[in-house]
């Protein structure tokens, strides 16, 4: 019986050891968020998994009041994109508005010829239009005009609230919505990657509040046709690359956080280009 309770109480010590290192987390870190859920459910599946293994019972990440973890993201993804997505945790939350401003790289697959009401591949189609006169120089040209600081209008469809709603709650429950006007974003670098009509890749290389989706539809308009992002994928956002640092939901555990984790700490006193 002794033996009974000493495991039990080691078990017990064991899980509140782990709770306790899992709430002393200060700092950033990345994660790879694949294609189909939003960026929020991604956030709040790394949730339960990391309580899950310190052992709370049917943690509930969404909860507010009295949170046991304090998580959050420096950036939305688009559900059909995918790659960093660049995690808070503790005192790292207040960190995540300088990686939503700072920079981010993305490689997008454009499809000519269809626009879509999303401005990517999950929308409709809307419209349909000749692109076979299009050519890779063509491309190149116009991608000229996209490069430093530009103005953009924002997608209907997108995270952007009007009167504390998100625009693409909006739009899917039948409301009608205005689009926002346009606002200044910076473009450091854009490049032709290939072009096998109808598709075209993109490298990009941007500031905060930028929209591929829009640069994509806005392109296709400036070849004379029409354009939708067909694939995004986020390759690097502040000092976190998709190749070095992102850890993908097998390695959604203490361990693998604590040895991937930037302190806030060193965050701050960094020299990096976030």
């Amino acid at each position: 019986m002794k033996s009974m309770a000493a495991k039990m109480s080691n078990t017990t010590t064991s899980v509140s050891s782990t709770l306790s290192k899992l709430q002393s987390l200060n700092g950033l870190f990345a994660i790879y968020k694949k294609q189909g859920p939003t960026s929020t459910d991604v956030l709040n599946t790394l949730k339960k998994a990391l309580l899950k293994e310190a052992g709370e019972q049917n943690p509930n990440p969404r909860k507010r009041k009295k949170q046991s973890l304090k998580m959050g993201h420096g950036g939305t993804l688009d559900s059909a994109a995918s790659g960093v997505l660049v995690v808070g945790v503790g005192n790292g939350t207040k960190l995540l508005s300088t990686m939503l401003s700072g920079s981010k790289k993305y490689v997008a697959v454009g499809e000519l010829g269809k626009a879509t009401d999303t401005l990517d591949a999950t929308g409709s189609v809307i419209l349909e239009k000749d692109f076979e006169h299009i050519s890779r120089l063509d491309i190149e040209e116009k991608l000229k005009s996209f490069i430093g600081d530009i103005m953009q209008v924002p997608p209907l469809y997108s995270a952007l609230k009007t009167g504390g709603q998100r625009l693409s709650v909006l739009l899917k429950n039948g409301h009608k919505v205005e689009a926002k006007p346009a606002r200044p974003v910076t473009v450091y670098n854009l490049t032709l990657q290939e072009f096998k009509p109808p598709l075209f890749t993109l490298n990009i290389e941007c500031g905060g509040g930028f929209y591929v989706r829009s640069l994509v539809d806005d392109l296709g308009k400036a070849l004379s046709s029409c354009a939708h992002v067909k694939e995004l994928v986020r390759t690097k956002q502040g000092q976190f690359t998709l190749e070095e640092h992102t850890l993908h939901e097998e390695k959604w555990t203490l361990e693998h956080v604590l040895q991937s984790l930037l302190p806030s700490t060193f965050v701050n006193n960094s020299t990096f280009g976030i």
